[in-house]
């Protein structure tokens, strides 16, 4: 009996979903688990034709959703430590595509497996994608196929090949090196913060609250005052007076070094103290809020205002003059109480305008990524290859993410949406080809033709992995937590990032994954593209 399309979409969904939940050791296949149920499912109930549109439109999603959210830190990313580490990113890319090509070319692969088998061993389903997408003009059904065989073959050991070049570096190098407070400058903003009460002495007397910060490059955000009785919101230009007591957010290390420089802890929790002063979670809603610096919008000269903590998604981070209110993030307020209500029109605090999608921006950024996806880029000895449908949005969309307004028009979207987009497009995606490529794993794997795939992904992930760790730890001289992070930010692996994590207990790893993901992200999306050229010998 032959299968509806659509319900088999979300058969392959739901089941994907369960599969993808189930951890050995520690390690899941996360939102792969639904490539797998479509593979699995069109192998045993051959016969399932889905609409070519339904993988496009869930890769387009995905893409650009994705571009937008990871443009603002992109470039941030650049402007710090950025260049060094995205310079070691290309390499070790550049050292897996060339691995890939030498095996390629010893087991005959095709340009579409050799691109698959780069995809899979670096576990990075954008490049999949737009290995699929540059194929869709292929001849042959088979051309189409290999690609997502090659990949779902060298996926499971491109995780495991991973984690255990991450377990022979940190059992053979213990040896760890602590940064400098100034060489993590803005980079662990999403730990822990906390709220402790300082009592100035005579030696923040006649000091100004931004010049101790801005002197002492000091990560914190100041909130209530009080003098003399009266509590009143912290204003960075007011000089302080011995006796103030001062209300301070961040992490344990920098509030101590607040207090040190300032006077001495407190027991009072002035926090606490909402007689005059209230505090506040607000949703940003409202765009005229969003894509400005935050010292642009004169919180304390309007409202006798600030913001003390920003939480983005899961993450919370301390606010500052220069930094940008994205829609959705949720703003943490003190102000007088009989404003409170002014305040949170202000930032619009509606979360039903957080689901909405402003359809005009949404559509526009996919309309130009599609356009720019389909200028041909020249290469060296007459070639080229297009950006496809796969990287022109999501160039397009870290580019858009990047200005994040022009004039009225706002193209972030809000953090949920963001979210629900991405999930439904990979959903999508990897159920779509799934679907479309199980006859031909099945048969893969029949023919013992999957068990070289399997050692050659292996063995691409291995080595990049571990010269990666090498070289960012004993090379470059970085800690080797951050280079843990490092390393699963070139192979983009979530799953690699939560090993590393667990094991350091500290942030490093997060920085080391962020300083390189979006960097990797791009690269390995034209890298891909790259090696079905090359492979094939245009």
């Amino acid at each position: 009996m032959p299968l509806s399309p659509l319900l088999a979409l979300f058969v392959v969904a739901a089941l994907g979903y369960l599969l993808g939940r189930v951890q050995i050791g520690g390690v899941g296949l996360g939102v792969a688990g639904v490539l797998f149920a479509g593979l699995a499912l069109s192998a045993v109930w051959p016969g399932i034709e889905l609409p070519e549109i339904v993988p496009q439109l869930g890769l387009v999603l995905f893409i650009y959703a994705i571009g937008v959210a990871s443009g603002p830190g992109l470039f941030a990313v650049l402007r710090a430590r950025g260049v060094r580490d995205a310079a070691l990113a290309l390499v070790a890319l550049g050292l897996a595509a060339a691995l890939t090509s030498i095996v390629g070319r010893a087991l005959g692969l095709s340009s579409g497996s050799t691109a698959g088998l780069f995809a899979g061993a670096l576990t990075n389903t954008p490049a999949l994608a737009a290995v699929v997408q540059s194929l869709e003009g292929a001849a042959s059904d088979t051309a189409r196929t290999e690609p997502v065989v090659a990949y779902s073959v060298a996926y499971p050991f491109g995780v495991l090949g991973l984690l255990l070049a991450m377990i022979v570096v940190s059992r053979f190098f213990r040896s760890e090196r602590v940064l400098r407070t100034s060489e993590l400058e803005g980079d662990l903003s999403g730990q822990v913060l906390e709220v402790r009460t300082v009592r100035v002495s005579e030696r923040g007397h006649g000091r100004t609250l931004r010049e101790v910060r801005e002197t002492h490059a000091l990560r914190v955000a100041w909130g209530r005052r009080r003098r003399a009785g009266e509590v009143t919101v912290a204003d960075d230009h007011a000089p302080l007076a011995e006796g103030d007591l001062l209300s301070v957010v961040g992490s344990r290390t920098e509030t101590d070094r607040a207090i040190a420089l300032l006077g001495e802890a407190s027991d009072e929790h002035l926090e606490l103290d909402r007689q005059v002063l209230d505090f506040r979670r607000i949703f940003v809603s409202r765009k005229d809020v969003v894509e400005r610096p935050i010292g642009s919008l004169h919180l304390l000269e309007r409202f006798g205002a600030a913001i003390t903590r920003i939480r983005r998604g899961d993450v919370e981070l301390l606010p500052k003059d220069g930094m940008e209110l994205e829609l959705g993030d949720r703003v943490r307020v003190v102000a007088p109480r009989e404003r409170m209500t002014e305040v949170s029109k202000f930032f619009g605090d509606s979360f039903h305008a957080l689901a909405e999608v402003d359809v005009l921006t949404f559509g526009l950024g996919i309309v130009l990524g599609l356009a720019l996806g389909e200028i041909p880029v020249p290469l060296p000895g007459g070639a080229s290859f297009r950006l496809g449908i796969a990287g022109g949005p999501l160039v397009l969309g870290l580019v858009l993410g990047h200005v994040g307004r022009l004039g009225p028009m706002v193209f972030t979207l809000p953090y949920a949406a963001s979210v629900t987009l991405r999930q439904l497009g990979l959903l999508l995606f990897l159920g779509g080809v799934g679907l479309r490529s199980g006859s031909a794993f099945a048969a893969t794997l029949a023919g013992g033709e999957g068990v070289p795939l399997l050692l050659a992904g292996a063995g691409v992930t291995f080595v990049t992995a571990f010269a990666v760790l090498l070289v960012a730890h004993r090379v470059m001289r970085l800690p080797l937590d951050m280079a843990l992070g490092l390393v699963a930010g070139v192979h983009t692996q979530p799953a690699a990032l939560a090993f590393a994590t667990e094991r350091s207990k500290n942030e490093l790893p997060r920085v080391g994954y962020a300083s390189v993901f979006p960097v990797a992200t791009i690269a390995k999306i034209v890298i891909a593209q790259l090696l079905v050229t090359w492979a094939s010998g245009e």
